[in-house]
């Protein structure tokens, strides 16, 4: 038996080395994928790690409201301020012409008017309650109207950033509000102890897990092993191919006569390819951890994940080869397996998240991802690379990829015996 598991193997060597075009690109086309596809989402995942947005002030107050907003936004690791000499009409050109994604334009007087508002609505209780000095001039003067801070955004900026920025905008002003309020209080009841109302009474602690330091994907970590599962899957065209050519050539019928088991020809095919799977995966590593640092992109860190991501792609190639095998054997013609495989293999991708993250789509597509084998896989590699994660911790996703194996083999042992039972 093991003369035969041979002897199938060297057949598909011999089969491929008949076929080196086909070899390459299977080689070559995921390595152009990968740098190309990782170069144009680059900018959009630096964004989701909090890379600072290009931000235009106008500030025509000059006085202290506008001095904390300002302060409040360069503290943060959102926006990079610009405050070259523009007007609120020029500011506004910029971004609807695209050239900013937005801007924020402080109107004059704002503090002056703030406090003018203060100032009468603190007389307006006092004088109400009876208590303290009154300033009878403040309270009967009329409310000051309330100035407007106009946020200007570039038409194609998402509305969960819109309200994020307004948000945070409006979090500032309430706290600058607040802290006015208690001071001017403060001074009309004549209270001589410092109330002090700076230390918040709720604060917000973020907690993450050990070793989970980053909790999204850069553009490299996430798209060196997308693609290279991608790569991984793609052999299920040529595989399903080749096994119809040998239906269709006769070969299987010859194999079957000479008392060789088809599931010792699945074997073959079987070892053959996963070679062929853990060469592509090298190349992607490769061109992650050498190429990638030279167009400007981050490096791919593998030190200390190596053994763990091998074994992860051990069992995603076994799945690829599986559904390679399952499609070969049901489909009757080149025709039939080519389309099919390319086409189910491409659907398989998008709602797996190898294009787009799982995290980026939608609630409902996030659930139909699951059934998706390669977004097992991509699941295993972040759990690596992100989460430091062990063999032992990557066995769920490795388990599901080898069941997935195992299921269409041996739907297609079973429907090869009966189809020669007839």
């Amino acid at each position: 038996m093991l003369y035969k598991l041979w002897r199938a193997l060297w057949k598909e060597i011999l089969l491929l080395k008949r076929d080196m075009g086909g070899i390459l690109i299977i080689f070559i086309m995921p390595l152009v994928l990968i740098i190309t596809i990782t170069l144009i989402q680059d900018s959009t995942f630096k964004n989701l790690e909090g890379t600072k947005i290009p931000l235009l002030l106008v500030d025509n107050d000059k006085a202290e409201v506008s001095k904390i907003i300002t302060d409040g936004l360069k503290k943060g690791d959102t926006f990079n301020l610009i405050t070259k000499d523009l007007d609120e009409a020029k500011a506004r050109q910029a971004v609807f012409n695209g050239d900013y994604q937005m801007a924020i334009v402080i109107p004059e007087n704002l503090t002056e008017n703030m406090n003018q508002s203060i100032d009468f609505k603190v007389q307006s209780i006092v004088s109400s309650l009876g208590v303290g000095e009154t300033d009878t001039a403040v309270v009967q003067r009329e409310l000051p109207k309330a100035k407007e801070i106009h946020l200007y955004f570039d038409p194609v900026t998402s509305a969960g950033f819109k309200s994020g920025v307004k948000s945070s905008v409006n979090e500032m002003v309430a706290t600058i509000e607040n802290q006015k309020i208690y001071a001017a209080f403060q001074d009309q009841l004549g209270t001589e102890d410092d109330i002090s109302f700076d230390q918040k009474f709720i604060a917000f602690k973020e907690i993450t897990p050990k070793g989970d330091d980053e909790a999204l994907p850069n553009s490299v970590q996430h798209n060196v092993p997308a693609w290279a599962l991608f790569a991984i899957f793609f052999i299920v065209v040529p595989l399903s191919i080749n096994l119809v050519k040998e239906k269709n050539q006769g070969t299987i019928i010859r194999i079957l006569a000479n008392h060789t088991p088809y599931y010792v020809h699945v074997l073959g095919k079987t070892f053959t390819y996963l070679m062929i799977c853990m060469i592509q995966f090298l190349l992607m590593l490769a061109v992650g951890v050498y190429l990638f640092p030279y167009l400007d992109l981050p490096k791919f860190e593998v030190a200390g994940k190596l053994p763990e991501l091998l074994f992860v792609t051990f069992f995603a190639g076994l799945a690829a080869i599986g559904f390679g095998i399952l499609l070969g054997t049901l489909t009757d013609t080149q025709e039939q397996s080519a389309p099919l495989g390319a086409t189910s293999v491409v659907i398989l991708a998008a709602i797996g998240g190898i294009w787009v993250p799982v995290f980026m789509m939608p609630d409902f597509m996030q659930t139909i991802s699951s059934f998706s084998p390669m977004n097992w896989g991509l699941n295993a590699y972040y759990d690596i690379i992100l989460r430091n994660a062990g063999i032992s911790q990557v066995l769920p996703g490795v388990g599901l990829l080898l069941l997935f194996y195992i299921v269409t083999v041996l739907i297609a042992l079973i429907y090869e015996r009966k189809k020669h039972s007839i």
